[in-house]
């Protein structure tokens, strides 16, 4: 069993930036955050989550990121802390939500559905 551990949340005015961490451990996890799709997804109340950004696997990765986000957030991984990353620049009202890191797709679109979810991390952008 996979256990996905986000933190890094917070409060910040617009403008500034956080860096969420998502850790993985248990059986298999290295081997999965290294060969798998990892993704970020965010979700405000009474809405559906997002995907905010998506990694692939191996050793040349994708990374596909929501029109709303790109060329202010990166998603990266570190193999050897076991750990992705989401670095948000530039962040705006918007960007407030729970932020929830997940791994292992389960079908073909890399924005649908994952095999195992942290319990989210709250960012919140004040103006």
């Amino acid at each position: 069993q996979v256990q996905l551990v986000e933190s890094g949340g917070g409060s910040v005015q617009v403008g500034g930036s956080l860096r969420l961490s998502c850790a993985a451990s248990g059986t298999g996890s290295r081997y999965i955050l290294n060969n798998n799709f990892i993704a970020w997804f965010r979700q405000t109340p009474g809405k559906e989550h997002e995907g905010v950004a998506v990694m692939s696997g191996g050793i040349v990765a994708r990374t596909y990121y929501a029109a709303s986000v790109k060329g202010r957030f990166t998603i990266s991984r570190d193999t050897s802390e076991n750990t992705v990353y989401l670095q948000m620049n530039s962040l705006q009202p918007q960007d407030t939500a729970m932020y929830y890191c997940a791994a292992v797709r389960t079908g073909d679109d890399a924005w649908g559905e994952y095999e195992y979810w942290g319990q989210g991390t709250q960012v919140t952008v004040s103006s």
